[in-house]
């Protein structure tokens, strides 16, 4: 009896997970760079647009590469579908707006990214949706914003920029109550971290432009869940709305993920430790990291993590020391990218998060002295003396 690939490891999963090869044989996945397909007859033609037989029939729809991929990333975070999207953004905005229409209620939590913020503060009201935002930290505060006609509840956590914790089975016992879906943006964990799914969960969200492409070439993302969810909310609106992620950029994906559990394991523990030589400098005001004993949600975030992370805030003081800092630093770039394979910083109050109203940034923990650092695979050693000799002159 063939082994189920759901029995696999890990690693092996991420190797091996979605193959589909071709009458070739093809150690690599095949890149099917088309925009249609053909039918032996019209009558094919008809039973495969009806579904009475399987084969592919428009890359908008699907494609053998995008499917291996999301094959593969649906094997590795448990879930029954996996529908690839162009890019992150469009996989918040597409798990949102399938949940939801005009007289809904929606729930988040403060301290997002600015894009997917907007979308809540600005987009999903346009369509009559109401939306409220609470605390992300605090638990009577989702419980409380729980409505009968909530439909959908959005979790970041680890929250960008400044890592705030959310207790994701308990909010979702909570939305569930109310007859509300949850979506937990799960970038900054990594599914290798973080089983949103597993917690109680409904949808998790990927920008796949992060670490699981994880080497600053291509967008992507992907939203996950079960056959009954797809089916209800997302496979007509995503059929025919077309966020589709394009052939060539699900098969630089699936190369990603063959090394994305080697790679982001490596990252968190330079993370790690890079943190707690952060913690140390006079400069720094405060450092957050997940996996840190000080971290205000490290005993959640230990709960349903199992590491800490790629990510660390941390707070100068000012702008003008995070500009010095930013601006001294050799090896890591000042990009707002994020989970590369090359280290980099950003100061969120000027990039990532420059849409939020100034005077709302701070509800968001967002200060004008923050600094967020995506840690790489460089080496701990160069990485240290980098920052370190940064922050001396910050």
């Amino acid at each position: 009896m063939a082994e189920d690939p759901k029995d696999w490891d890990v690693a092996t999963k991420l190797i091996r997970g979605g193959i589909a090869r071709s009458q070739f044989m093809e150690t690599a996945e095949a890149l099917y760079l088309t925009q249609g397909f053909t039918y032996d007859s019209a009558e094919g033609a008809d039973r495969r647009f009806a579904g009475d037989e399987p084969g592919f029939v428009y890359s908008r729809f699907n494609n053998p590469t995008v499917k291996m991929f999301e094959d593969r990333l649906a094997l590795l975070e448990g879930a029954e579908v996996c529908r690839a999207q162009a890019t992150g953004m469009a996989s918040i905005h597409s798990a949102l707006m399938g949940l939801v229409k005009a007289g809904d209620h929606v729930v988040a939590g403060r301290a997002l990214f600015g894009s997917c913020r907007w979308i809540v503060a600005e987009w999903l009201p346009r369509f009559g949706v109401e939306t409220t935002f609470v605390d992300a930290t605090d638990l009577a505060a989702w419980e409380a914003a729980m409505r009968p006609n909530t439909k959908a509840v959005l979790i970041e956590t680890p929250s960008n920029p400044v890592l705030e914790i959310t207790d994701i089975r308990a909010v979702s016992a909570m939305a569930h109550a109310v007859g509300a879906k949850v979506i937990v943006d799960n970038v900054f964990a990594t599914p290798i971290f973080q089983q949103p799914l597993a917690l109680g969960a409904d949808v998790v969200v990927y920008s796949a432009t992060k670490h699981i492409d994880g080497q600053g070439r291509v967008l992507g993302g992907a939203i996950l869940t079960s056959e009954a969810i797809n089916e209800e909310f997302y496979r007509d609106s995503l059929r025919h709305t077309g966020p589709a992620m394009s052939p060539f950029n699900a098969w630089v994906m699936l190369k990603g993920l063959e090394t994305l559990d080697l790679r982001v394991r490596r990252q968190a523990d330079t993370a790690a430790a890079l943190a707690d030589v952060m913690a140390e400098h006079k400069k720094v005001q405060t450092v957050l990291y997940p996996f840190r004993k000080d971290h205000p949600g490290y005993e959640v975030a230990t709960k349903q993590m199992t590491g800490g992370g790629t990510v660390i805030a941390l707070d100068l003081g000012s702008r003008e020391a995070a500009f010095r800092f930013l601006n001294a630093l050799e090896i890591v770039d000042i990009s707002n990218n994020l989970g590369d394979a090359k280290s980099m910083a950003t100061h969120p109050p000027t990039t990532t998060h420059r849409s939020v109203p100034e005077e709302e940034r701070p509800l968001l923990g967002v200060t004008e002295g923050g600094v967020r650092l995506s840690v790489g695979l460089e080496s701990l050693a160069d990485l240290t003396r980098d920052v370190t000799r940064a922050l001396d002159q910050a």
